[in-house]
């Protein structure tokens, strides 16, 4: 069976929207041409979304951090009163803020990777002709986005095979596992939006010769 006809069975197991279709249809080869094809599309998507609405490019990642971040603190808080004052704690207190940490984690790589506080050698970069900078820029680009597919592919698989098994946080009653796992595709769909966006701005300024490698500081807003 060529990788076509097996990226077909993915389409079509993924319009009948049945997990048990999805399942071996997923775990085919042709699932990673499918989905390194709506990453890099979406990439695209979110990155002209973020044109349209400068907005969501400031602030999306931002607010999603905050607010989870919130969530988890007035859980544990609560969490805590409960167990030393009120003589017990809702037995999801401690199962619900690890996924939620799980949220917060990977938006704020793909908020990172847009600063471009990540390893980055800029020290040793700095010092190289400009095609060469360039050519790690557009290097580093390659990685992430593969990155990005090799991750977007393996929790599309997990998310199905949650869905499938009616996998249930554990300590709740009807609160499903995959409405946490699912955002973990969702986010690194951003993160191709920005590794594109951070490209398309080196080759701007490789174009009108600006300098090519920028000074980051952790925790610096520079977008």
């Amino acid at each position: 069976m060529s990788i076509w006809t097996e990226a077909a069975q993915v389409v079509a197991a993924m319009w009948s929207g049945d997990p048990y279709e999805m399942q071996p249809a997923f775990r085919r080869d042709g699932v990673w041409l499918v989905f390194g094809a709506l990453t890099l599309v979406g990439g695209f998507a979110v990155q002209a979304l973020y044109r349209i609405v400068p907005w969501l490019d400031r602030n999306l990642e931002r607010a999603i951090i905050v607010y989870t971040y919130l969530v988890i603190a007035g859980i544990i808080f609560a969490g805590v009163i409960q167990r030393f004052y009120l003589n017990g704690q809702p037995p999801w207190s401690t199962t619900i803020p690890p996924l939620l940490f799980m949220i917060m984690a990977w938006f704020g790589c793909s908020y990172n990777v847009r600063l471009r506080t990540h390893l980055s050698f800029s020290e040793f970069r700095v010092n190289l002709p400009r095609p060469a900078q360039l050519g790690c820029l557009i290097l580093d680009a390659v990685l992430w986005l593969g990155f990005c597919i090799i991750v977007v592919v393996t929790t599309a698989k997990i998310t199905v095979n949650s869905v499938a098994n009616f996998q249930i946080v554990l300590g709740t009653d009807n609160l499903m596992q995959w409405w946490f796992l699912i955002t973990v595709p969702l986010a690194f769909t951003l993160m191709a939006a920005r590794v594109i966006e951070n490209l398309s701005e080196d080759l701007a300024r490789y174009r009108s010769g600006e300098d090519l490698i920028q000074a980051t500081v952790i925790g610096e807003d520079t977008i």
